[in-house]
Order: structure tokens, then sequence, then C-alpha cells
């Protein structure tokens, strides 16, 4: 009905009253005024419903209680009660009954959300691959209205040993949850307040000792080999994972700094176009007989797929070895040190890697590095390979592990 400034009807309600209460020309209300909040609207049809009317947030709100066929005065007055208690307590009881008749199976909220984040959110299929691989299996079949912070809690404490992965899946969860309180489709997020665990900084780099250890756990895997390829290129990780054939022209890997996404490449972090020269021990990891599709495909899905899981892989080896936790980014890192362990300086390494460096960009943008990018990639790479092989360079040792 349309909710005018009208003469407002109130009185105590009864059940007899309610029964013989006539429709009229158009529909109208009958506030009780024994429970604040509650009202009998009466509509032309002669259907009458209960409603719960408060305010939230300034805004006039409406709960529909149910028919009053079907539910009597007293009840009616006990959950209108209800209603304005949970309104005391801070809560918007009819945004919460919408959230449950719209939000589904968390695997549906789930699903939804991706399709909201393909669109504007880069790093979209790293959460979604989190929330799969951590949430949905023990959520998935569940109301995402009935999900709780102690649900939250139990899904991360199974997550043991790995507090950073622990905060990564808590956002990527969280994300689903912000967004449906946003769409309106859940009052509330239930990550909201869980504790994060303390992380701190680290500036993690291969030893010279460890080189060996790692480069043979490897291995040949797809996963093994686009690890390697990180520490030979110095690459994110993310980047050389969905590396493509289509990108590589002459030895030279080109990275599109926007997302092609019908070739599945999400472009680079920072939006920059880039070229890198791919060393003699990377183009022996790439099968140059593909003509398209992703280097280090998956292996469910070869080229069309790229590898996923290269953190969870680090962390296997880490623990087989029986070593400091070390991720894919600090292969990167490792490959940044011996940039400057070597005498390119980190100008250099900037350059190569793809750094940020505001107007700096200019600079270089002006100038033709081709030649000098190809050299020091060349000489990283064999210092990387050499000590990896337990063969460091003669009159070239590098200590690759050196921190800075």
């Amino acid at each position: 009905m349309p909710r005018s400034k009208r003469t407002a009807r109130k009185r105590q309600l009864t059940e007899l009253f309610v029964k013989k209460l006539k429709p009229e020309a158009s529909a109208f209300l009958v506030w009780d005024t024994k429970q604040h909040g509650l009202a009998l609207q009466v509509q032309a049809t002669g259907a009458k419903a209960w409603k719960a009317i408060y305010s939230y947030h300034g805004r006039p709100r409406w709960l529909t209680i149910g028919k009053a066929s079907a539910i009597g005065l007293a009840d009616a007055r006990t959950l209108a009660a209800e209603a304005m208690l949970a309104v005391a307590r801070g809560k918007d009881p009819a945004a919460e009954k919408k959230a449950e008749r719209g939000a589904g199976t968390f695997a549906e909220l789930a699903a939804r959300y991706v399709e909201h984040a393909k669109s504007r959110n880069k790093s979209w299929a790293q959460g979604a691959r989190l929330v799969e691989r951590y949430a949905t299996p023990r959520w998935g079949k569940l109301q995402a209205s009935s999900i709780t912070r102690a649900d939250v809690k139990a899904m991360l404490a199974r997550i043991e040993g790995a507090p950073v992965l622990q905060n990564q899946v808590l956002a990527a969860v969280s994300a689903v949850f912000s967004w449906s309180v946003k769409e309106e489709l859940l009052p509330t997020n239930p990550c909201k307040l869980v504790p994060r665990n303390e992380t701190h900084s680290r500036e993690r780099v291969l030893a010279q000792s460890e080189l060996p250890k790692f480069w043979t756990a490897f291995g040949d895997s797809v996963q093994g080999r686009a690890l390697k390829a990180v520490l030979l290129l110095g690459q994110r990780p993310g980047e050389v994972a969905h590396m493509r054939h289509e990108h590589i022209v002459d030895g030279w890997w080109e990275l599109p700094g926007k997302p092609v996404p019908e070739l599945g490449w999400p472009g680079t972090k920072n939006k920059q176009t880039h070229r890198v020269w791919l060393p003699k021990p990377v183009r022996s990891l790439i099968d140059s007989d593909e003509a398209g599709g992703f280097v280090f495909g998956s292996h469910r899905f070869g080229s069309r797929r790229p590898v996923h899981k290269l953190d969870v892989v680090m962390r296997e080896i880490c623990k087989k070895l029986g070593v400091e936790p070390v991720r894919p980014h600090d292969l990167r890192r490792t490959h940044g040190t011996t940039i400057t362990k070597l005498g390119f300086g980190r100008a250099a390494m900037n350059r190569i890697q793809n750094h940020k460096e505001g107007g700096i960009a200019d600079v270089y943008d002006a100038h033709d590095y081709a030649d000098e990018n190809k050299r020091i990639m060349e000489a990283v790479a064999a210092a990387i390979l050499a000590a990896a092989e337990g063969k460091p360079k003669q009159g070239n040792v590098v200590q690759i592990g050196a921190r800075r």
C-alpha cells in the first residue's frame, strides 16, 4: 500500500476485531496499542498480514511476520516483541529475513561473488581458489546466512602451521561476505572481528647451500618447472604461471600490461607492459613445439589452464627439507639479490623485475636496454644454475644467499 501520511488507526487489537475487520478500496494499517511496532495490514482483496514496523538508521523498515489467518494475535505480539528487541540490539530483522531468502547456500553465494569479482578484482582467481579449497568443502551446502564466526574460526584452525595462508584464506572468504552484505544478501560478515595472525616481514632469499636442495626438490613436474622459471627469471610467480606461448617472440617473453581475457592473461601487477629475455636454462624448460596455450599448463587441462598451487608445493618442499619456510615470491627475491651481487646494480634489478619506479620509468622508456637486459639475464641464470648444480662459476663465485 502507499505509505502516505493518512491518519493512523490505533487500538488495542483483539482476535474478534481482527476476524471481523472488513477490507476497503485501498490497503490500510491498524496499529496495536498493546505491542509497540505491531500493525495489521489489510489489503483491498481482504488478505490480512502482520507487520513489525520500526526505524533503522533513521529509515522505516517493514518486517512481514506472517498471514493473520496462520498466526494468532498473541503469537504476532510475541514475534513483534522479538523483532523490537533485535532492533534495540542494533540488528535489522527485515534485512536478515531477506538475506535468508536471497543468499542461498555458501557455494551459490561464492559463485555469484566470483562473477562479480572477475571484472573488478585483478586477483579474483587466487581468492576463488582459496575459497574453493578451504571453505566450500565445509560450507558449500550450508545456508550462507547460517555460517557463524565460530564456523570461520573452526575452518581456519584446520589449516595448521601456515599463519600466512590462514590470513589469506580469511581475507578471501571475508571478501565474499563483505560483498554479500553490500548487496543486502546477508546482514553481517561472520569474518568480522576474527583475529588475523601476526606476521613479520621477511627478507628471505635462498642461501647458497639451499639452492642445490631446492633445485633437486623441484624436479621435473609442471609445478617444479614453473618454480625453476620463477627463480631463473625473477618475475612474479603469478605472471610466470600464466606465461603463454603466444607471448614468446624470438626468445623474449612479452608481458602485456593489461589483461587479455580471451587468453586468460591477468596483466602485470603494475599494469605496465614488460619484456623479459628468456635465458638458455629457461628455454630448456619450455616445450618449443607448442604454438599456443599456457607454457606451464595444469596436469588435468594441459595448456588450456595455468599451473596453480605453487605455494602449496613450496610448503611441501620446505617441510620435506626441514628448512625455514620459503614462498614462491622468495625465489623472485633471490633472483633480484643475485642481480645486485653480480654488480649490475639496483636500477637494473628494478628494470628487469618490472618494479614501478614512478618518474624513472620515463627514462627507461626512452632507451633501448635490450642488449644489456639480455646479458644480465643470461649471467644471472648461469650463476643461479651453477650454484644449484653445486658448480659455482670460476672467478665469479656469487654468494647468492647473502641478504640485502
